[in-house]
């Protein structure tokens, strides 16, 4: 078995940042700071205190005298006046230079650092965009042993599963009565599809749908629950639990209660309402709608675009539009982002044409994703198709895969994306040419009869689509773009070196970890819930998110560093992190 080393949590901040406090005046002394961050500071100064200078220090500080008291460990309020040296002036009011917060300010500041991190370095900033020759990633395999004690612990839940399944229908049949057809009625869920619910994920249900109450910033607070009857039911306790949120897809971090856009969406409340309440097709196309159409097609180097209420709306819908149910069309995959095995697949299709009558096809749609949203990896092909449903904010200079990899947009046909991730909002849009969105938009069964977008959703997305142009707040876009490419990749090399298996490209902001053994997909939940930090776990890759702070990624690389200790979870060998090759043998 591979030997790997022992790093226990590499990134903490060495630097001393020094504060100083006001003095006031009284009878008594302070003593002078003799802590251990002082005195390793002292240490490694590089500008040594002569014997000289220590006792014009002591002299000094004698002289001052000082005695601090609770009123005065306030900030002071530093006033300049006009009176002249020897002579007070105390006609004229003093101009005030500096005013510290009200207790008011100081909470709305802090809130809003709850939901977004302020910067604390210019060096957290990074620039996501393709020089040269894409590379794929390294990708690390587990041991043997993991793989195969995986295996068995999913073979022995089946197995027990079926047992408990045996028995409880015959002396609990009540319990399954939504598993068979009664009264003329039709089962309510299919026996097979229902045993992986409950058997498998009821065991950890509750480490998922966790109910939670605010924004989902930085920070997110958890309404905590219990349950008596193994997840099957809850109750709230009536108590909450502030987490470090690495469990939502909030990218740029415009999810926020105040703040520019949360502003605009009232002012948009207040003219347009809540809702237009009708779909496109009839009343439900206004002015707001029409502006954020043409924003996005703009943002994407489109020539029109439409917007949806819901993402999956876009997809689900589009797609018959596209290529009609009736038509005889086939669906064939190929291997996950493998280019060569696509155009074997297309070359076949081409040559053979359609089954049976062997017809040449009349159109072939190659669909990609632009960001995977499971593994993290990026898509590297020009395509009819292009999903960007993590991609679009995310990627690039500007928030765009085409500046990702430095292509020009008309190599793509249609775009679909998502307006959740990236926007704090909801929705998807589809972009392309301005004759094929016109024939969408009288195609699209989501046009319709689908709902269209509310006022306060696409208000939001255009006030966020404008500060990541630059056109509200300048140069507020630009950082949020770099931080969350910087916190990609920070996160990314830290959980390598750790020794944990990461998959996806570097610059992804989707951070997959394998867990392998599904016994260990609770345990990481409930331990990082123990250490105040919300994560995701699915049956496959869990994905933290990154509008944070450079101390908070710190401090989930410490929580996984002795989590990954307890569970067992360090199986890479350290060459996707840095580490040399093993040799052979």
């Amino acid at each position: 078995m591979p030997q790997r080393n022992s790093i226990r949590n590499p990134f903490i901040s060495s630097n001393t940042t020094a504060v100083a406090i006001p003095q006031g005046e009284g009878p008594t002394a302070r003593r002078p700071s003799t802590s251990k961050g002082n005195r390793l500071t002292q240490f490694f100064s590089s500008s040594p205190k002569t014997k000289e200078q220590l006792t014009a220090q002591a002299a000094l500080r004698s002289q001052i005298n000082p005695a601090i008291s609770a009123p005065s460990l306030s900030l002071p309020t530093i006033s300049l006046s006009t009176a002249k040296a020897g002579e007070a002036n105390m006609d004229e009011p003093p101009t005030t230079l500096f005013q510290p917060p009200s207790v008011a300010e100081a909470k709305r500041q802090a809130k809003a650092d709850a939901q977004f991190a302020p910067l604390v370095s210019q060096n957290h900033r990074y620039v996501s965009k393709v020089s040269g020759e894409f590379p794929d990633p390294v990708m690390d395999e587990a041991p043997y042993y993991y793989l195969l004690t995986t295996y068995i612990s999913y073979l022995v839940l089946i197995i027990f599963g079926h047992v408990r399944d045996f028995f409880g229908k015959r002396f609990t049949p009540e319990n399954y009565r939504h598993l068979k057809p009664a009264n003329g009625y039709a089962a309510l869920n299919s026996d097979f599809d229902n045993f992986y619910v409950r058997r498998l994920k009821l065991r950890i249900d509750d480490c998922f749908a966790r109910p939670t109450t605010g924004v989902p910033g930085r920070y997110i607070t958890l309404l905590d629950r219990k349950t008596d009857n193994f997840n099957k039911n809850y109750q709230f306790t009536g108590t909450t639990t502030e987490t470090l949120n690495m469990s939502s897809y909030n990218y740029l971090g415009f999810a926020q209660s105040e703040g520019p856009c949360a502003d605009a969406v009232e002012e948009t409340v207040k003219k347009y309402g809540i809702s237009v309440a009708s779909p496109r097709a009839d009343s439900g196309t206004s002015d707001l709608a029409l502006e954020v159409e043409d924003r996005i097609a703009k943002f994407v180097g489109k020539q029109s675009a439409m917007v949806f209420s819901m993402g999956f709306t876009t997809n689900a819908s589009s797609f018959p539009a596209l290529v009609a149910r009736l038509s005889g069309a086939m669906i064939s995959s190929f291997k996950h982002n493998d280019m060569g095995d696509l155009e074997k697949l297309l070359r076949e299709s081409i040559s053979q044409g359609q089954p049976r009558t062997h017809r040449p096809w009349k159109k072939i749609l190659v669909v990609v994703e632009g960001l995977y949203s499971m593994e993290g990896t990026i898509g590297t092909s020009s395509t009819s198709l292009l999903m960007k449903a993590h991609s679009i904010g995310a990627l690039g200079p500007r928030g765009a895969v085409f500046d990702y990899f430095g292509i020009d947009p008309a190599e793509v046909d249609i775009l679909m994306g998502t307006l959740t991730k990236s926007f704090g909002a909801n929705g998807g849009y589809v972009a392309g040419d301005k004759h094929i969105i016109d024939k969408l938009r009288i195609t699209n069964a989501a046009t319709i009869y689908g709902e269209s977008p509310t006022p306060p959703v696409l208000m939001q997305i255009l006030s966020s689509l404008k500060i990541i142009s630059g056109e509200l707040m300048p140069g507020q876009g630009e950082e949020r773009l770099q931080r969350i490419a910087f916190n990609s990749r920070y996160l990314r090399l830290g959980l390598k070196r750790l020794g944990y298996i990461v998959y996806g490209h570097d610059d992804s902001p989707i951070i997959p970890i394998l867990l392998y053994n599904p016994a260990k997909m609770p345990a990481f939940s409930h331990e990082m819930l123990r250490r105040k930090i919300s994560v995701v776990i699915v049956g496959y890759p869990a994905t933290p998110l990154s509008p944070l702070a450079h101390d908070d990624l710190d401090r989930l690389l410490a929580a996984c560093d002795e989590i990954g200790d307890v569970l067992q979870l360090k199986f890479s060998t350290g060459i996707a992190g840095g580490a040399d090759h093993l040799p052979d043998g």
